[in-house]
């Protein structure tokens, strides 16, 4: 009886574990302060996932601007969230200097976030390529599948606008 309750204590702690990394988790602002994008009851939440060593991200700063103008006023916020890693020893290492730098060479007009690890926003919600947008209900809920890769010669802008629109 012993070892079993000695299993049973191991699995709920281990469901725990598994429960608070999929847990709603703040991400830092270059700006300071922390954003839970997931928190924003009532409102659309538009995600632009990439990072500053990426060459389309360029072509995703354009974009994600363009969306800020069509939605200002409305009841949508948009992020930027840079997954470019925070580890020096990472071969996609950027300070947020650098990070700011890029966003405002790119002249993003939106908060950018970082994703620590470089890679956490994509576990989360099935990011399988970057440059990516993801769009989250009013309830924090992903709406349908991540808005993966950018074709620099096609308008996303267009898609992510029709499911925007269809939950406001």
């Amino acid at each position: 009886m012993k070892t079993l309750n000695k299993v049973l204590a191991v699995f709920v702690l281990v469901l725990g574990s598994l429960a608070a990394a999929s847990a709603q988790t703040p991400l830092p602002s270059l700006s300071g302060g922390s954003v839970d994008v997931q928190a924003q009851k009532g409102r659309v939440v538009i995600l632009a996932v990439g990072a500053s060593w990426l060459p389309l991200s360029g072509k995703q700063a354009e974009f994600t601007n363009a969306l800020v103008k069509k939605y200002a006023g409305k009841n949508v916020s948009i992020y930027f969230i840079a997954t470019d890693s925070t580890n020096p020893r990472s071969k996609n290492y950027a300070t947020d200097d650098q990070v700011r730098q890029w966003a405002s060479a790119n002249r993003l007009t939106v908060t950018v976030l970082r994703d620590s690890d470089g890679a956490s926003v994509m576990r989360k919600f099935a990011v399988d390529q970057l440059p990516a947008f993801i769009v989250l209900d009013k309830n924090g809920g992903q709406s349908g599948d991540a808005f993966g890769g950018i074709d620099p010669k096609y308008d996303i802008t267009v898609t992510i606008g029709k499911k925007v629109d269809s939950l406001l």
